[in-house]
């Protein structure tokens, strides 16, 4: 069986290096293109000499030449790259693994809007174990529905953009939802001066940006007498990666739909 032809963006940044070091150790898959932004210092490179391990494919950024042939891009970039990579992959009948995070509601309505014409994996974050720590955080949310007050602590590098990460939005979803309530009426983003007592029903929010943290993010439910956390901690981006090839195996040939790692871990 042929291996599946995977074309990545951002080739040079940290998730990029990362896809490419997945790539390179997975048999069924092959790296058919790799992209970075116009003007980066990498274009022609050997996009196996970013990893040490020289592979034949040079760093593009003719998104159209990248594409042809490709069967799953998968993309980790910010939001006004990538809507400019799904409307290619729209356009030419390529699957897409989207990873990026800080979408605007109508550019997520535009991305569903194209998952009418190829199947998209769309995720705010690929970990498997985060994946999982969302099917507990619906189970707890249920069971402490009364008395506990629930609080979302997320951290991450210096140089992410986007706060609160969409990892941690999704989980202040999960647990919104479980618990019968709308995130966007019940949601706390920050807090200072004399704030009063908290009210009831919120879900209070707090960021950390600093130095390499990978990505950690802690949901607390704090009742009268004991305090229920579920955390993940990643130490490497790799795990990220790994979700990220699981779910362009997931897509590859699927015909149009809108997915998550729920679906490619078969946790519905």
């Amino acid at each position: 069986m042929e291996p599946i032809r995977v074309a990545i963006t951002g080739s040079s940044g940290r998730m990029g290096r990362a896809l490419l070091e997945a790539l390179a150790e997975a048999p069924d898959l092959r790296l058919h293109a790799a992209l970075d932004r116009p003007g980066s210092p990498v274009l022609g490179r050997d996009a196996g000499e970013l990893i040490g391990a020289p592979n034949g494919v040079s760093v593009t950024d003719d998104l159209a030449a990248a594409l042809d042939g490709a069967q799953v891009l998968i993309d980790f970039t910010r939001p006004e790259g990538t809507l400019e990579h799904l409307r290619a992959a729209t356009l030419r009948g390529v699957n897409l693994v989207i990873g990026t995070t800080g979408f605007t509601d109508a550019q997520r309505r535009e991305i569903a809007d194209a998952a009418r014409t190829i199947a998209i994996v769309q995720a705010p974050n690929f970990s498997v174990g985060v994946n999982l720590a969302l099917k507990l955080l619906d189970l707890a949310a249920r069971v402490l529905s009364q008395g506990y007050d629930v609080e979302i602590v997320e951290a991450h590098h210096r140089h992410k953009v986007d706060a609160p990460s969409g990892t941690a939005l999704r989980m202040g979803e999960v647990v919104a939802q479980a618990l019968g309530r709308d995130l966007r009426e019940c949601a706390v983003y920050g807090r200072e001066g004399i704030t009063g007592a908290r009210p009831d029903k919120t879900i209070g929010f707090a960021t950390v940006r600093g130095g390499d943290i990978v990505g950690e993010h802690t949901v607390i439910f704090a009742g009268i007498g004991e305090r229920l956390e579920i955390s993940h901690k990643a130490s490497s981006r790799a795990t990220f990666a790994q979700g990220a090839l699981r779910a362009a195996r997931f897509v590859a040939g699927r015909p149009a739909g809108l997915f998550d790692m729920q679906d490619v871990l078969g946790l519905r």
